[in-house]
């Protein structure tokens, strides 16, 4: 296997007297999809809003392709390659999906103005790298399906050189038809040798899409396993009461 993307070795994270990442190590390949997994509050969102600077890491540390990451803020983690779609998509309603692309980060001409021309032949660009039928970039976002807005956010991580990709609960409140279209956006970026960690709490997308998966209760690692090997019972009992599956070896990627 290729080195990894992204290590993170022992970190740990407490607000006041409560351990919410609590000594996790975790990895992610080229073209890997990792899912995490765990019940509201095991501490899989703030070890990856650590991974994407949202929140300062208290100790341990994070490589990123082999070198060590000093992430403190969103712009350092964007700046080693690092994006974050969350299950709000943070994009700007009453903009088209064009601006939405290149909200805080816009196109400028020699003069300062902004390249509308530009951005809008590179925004049409990767829309089309990742669906070839979205054709409405100039319709106010608000006024997208659930898959399209999903497109306009993963666009805007790709476009700006994403390697390792966040995603927090990609598939909820879409439909059969537009679950089915991000996972192949997840595949295509797979393929690409973009690595995802995948936060979701939906079977389906956990068998159907992840390489490995990695359980988190109470704020530690219960543990790291190839999908593959594991059923989703196994799974479950990992979630619901922290425990490993017998006679399974856990595959952390290293």
């Amino acid at each position: 296997m290729s080195a990894p993307l992204v290590e993170m070795r022992n970190i740990r994270k407490a607000f006041g007297g409560v351990r919410a990442v609590d000594d996790v190590s975790l990895t992610l390949h080229p073209g890997e999809v990792v899912a995490l997994l765990g019940h509201n509050g095991a501490g899989k969102s703030t070890l990856m809003k650590m991974l994407a600077g949202a929140y300062p890491i208290d100790s341990g540390e994070v490589l990123v392709q082999g070198e060590a990451a000093n992430i403190r803020t969103p712009a350092d983690a964007q700046r080693r390659g690092i994006e974050s779609i969350y299950q709000t998509l943070a994009l700007a309603d009453n903009l088209d999906a064009v601006a939405n692309l290149f909200l805080g980060r816009e196109l400028l001409t020699r003069w300062r103005t902004l390249d509308d021309h530009r951005m809008d032949a590179e925004a049409r660009k990767v829309f089309e790298r990742l669906n070839k039928n979205f054709r409405n970039v100039r319709t106010p976002v608000r006024r997208l399906s659930g898959g399209q807005r999903q497109v306009v956010a993963i666009s805007r991580a790709i476009y700006f050189n994403a390697r390792i990709l966040i995603m927090d609960e990609p598939t909820a409140a879409l439909g059969p038809e537009e679950t089915a279209m991000v996972g192949r956006l997840v595949r295509q970026l797979k393929a690409e040798g973009v690595g995802i960690f995948l936060i979701t709490h939906d079977m389906p997308d956990v068998f159907g899409l992840s390489d490995r998966l990695a359980v988190m209760k109470n704020g530690r690692l219960v543990g790291a396993y190839r999908t593959a090997d594991v059923t989703e019972d196994e799974v479950l009992g990992m979630i619901i009461a922290g425990k490993q599956p017998e006679g399974k070896a856990q595959y952390h990627g290293l």
